[in-house]
């Protein structure tokens, strides 16, 4: 009997017994389409985590005070010990390669108003190359430059959300708002970016920290330093380079440990991966339980089928019928059952992720890879189980099979 001629009689004999054979593929449809709806939501995940990785900037190093030993030489946490100064700041933009751009970074919270409108917003105190390292576009106006940060200028430039907040529908550049009873000319707005966990970068006004420092918060430190790197891959050339400069500026001993920590894209970027892995290594094997107990189900619905059908089993051996002819007839049903299976459960489960990404909000992320491998593993399923049942039916003796009732 030819492969096409078995598959002929293995979908006559499925379809003489319809809801059975319905039933028995349910656990492997299931199987699949959680499968593949597990891992496209996992993998929109990931993508979503490493778009708000890219918003933070572009081969970004961030630097902030930390690890200094408090009284009783307890230490402090990141932040908890203010050494950073622009000084420091300076001196790591004259490194030169592989350092491309450099920007302080100090931040706090304030009034702000303008007319009748009264909100409390996040100022962050930066340099002019802040937009870049941060990976900022001006959707209005413009940035403030060098020399207004040199200058400590009373300019800045307001998020999106800001603008709306405080001056609704009407175009903020060239306004003055008072930030905690000072007044500051807008610049430009800043393009949307979309909210980021707790923060939300759309809701910001951004100064220049030299104006930020004296004029508003009387700091002479800076709570970070944003490193902009030529490449991701010479992050770990920069991050000795300005390890070793800070240590020589901060005058650590060589038992000392460091009063600051440096933070790199590459590092979260490597977390974010193995988190990523983790999670969706963990919802395809929950998913693959039901591929498992679909397989079960084709076992024992064989198995059935082998117990009903031993007479026709008998009869066909009595007319010449090979004992792999009858192996390869089973074992075809078997894998037609979860072929088939295999083939509705994509379509659930590509369409089942795409509306779950639709209803709940989430991003969802249809892996070709994932609906071979989920394909590919149904097929397996029903060899896997169906030899036993197939290698049953072949080594039935015809005479008893046909003594059968």
């Amino acid at each position: 009997m030819s492969v096409w001629e078995s598959i002929r009689v293995a979908l006559t004999g499925l379809a003489a017994n319809k809801l059975r054979s319905a039933l028995t593929m349910l656990g492997v449809i299931i199987g699949v389409a959680a499968v593949i709806a597990m891992i496209a939501i996992a993998q929109g995940a990931r993508e979503q985590t490493m778009e708000r990785i890219q918003s933070f900037g572009t081969n970004t190093l961030t630097i902030q005070s930390g690890q200094a030993r408090g009284a009783g030489g307890a230490r402090g946490g990141f932040g908890s010990s203010q050494v950073l100064t622009p000084e420091d700041a300076e001196a790591i933009e004259k490194l030169g390669t592989p350092i491309k751009n450099v920007t302080p970074e100090t931040r706090n919270s304030a009034q702000v108003k303008f007319g009748n409108e009264n909100t409390n917003v996040s100022i962050t105190g930066c340099a002019a190359s802040y937009p870049e390292v941060r990976n900022y576009k001006i959707q209005r106006g413009r940035f403030f430059n060098d020399d207004e940060v040199k200058g400590m200028r009373r300019v800045c430039v307001v998020g999106p959300v800001t603008a709306e907040n405080l001056f609704g529908i009407r175009n903020p550049v060239g306004k003055v708002i008072r930030i905690t009873g000072n007044g500051f000319r807008v610049l430009g707005v800043t393009a949307e970016k979309g909210a980021s966990g707790w923060s939300n970068p759309d809701d910001a006004i951004f100064v220049p920290y030299t104006t930020a420092m004296r004029r508003l918060f009387g700091e002479n430190h800076v709570r970070a330093i944003n490193v902009q790197v030529t490449a991701l891959d010479r992050s770990e050339l920069a991050t000795r380079r300005v390890e070793q400069l800070l240590r020589r500026r901060h005058k650590l001993g060589a038992r000392s440990e460091n009063d600051f920590r440096i933070f790199t894209q590459a590092e979260m970027v490597e977390a974010a991966e193995e988190t990523s892995r983790t999670f969706t290594m963990l919802l395809a094997g929950i998913a693959s339980v039901s591929l498992m107990v679909g397989g079960i189900g084709i076992m024992n619905i064989m198995l059935v089928s082998v117990t009903e059908r031993t007479r026709e089993i008998g009869i066909r051996k009595a007319l010449g019928a090979r004992r792999r002819d009858i192996l390869s007839q089973f074992l075809i049903e078997a894998v037609v059952l979860s072929v088939t299976g295999g083939l509705v459960g994509i379509g659930l489960g590509v369409g089942g992720s795409l509306l779950l990404a639709q209803t709940a909000g989430w991003q969802a992320s249809i892996a070709p890879h994932a609906i071979i491998l989920a394909f590919g593993f149904s097929g397996a399923v029903g060899i896997f189980f169906g030899i036993y049942p197939a290698h049953k039916a072949a080594g039935l003796n015809p005479i008893e099979a046909l003594r059968y009732e």
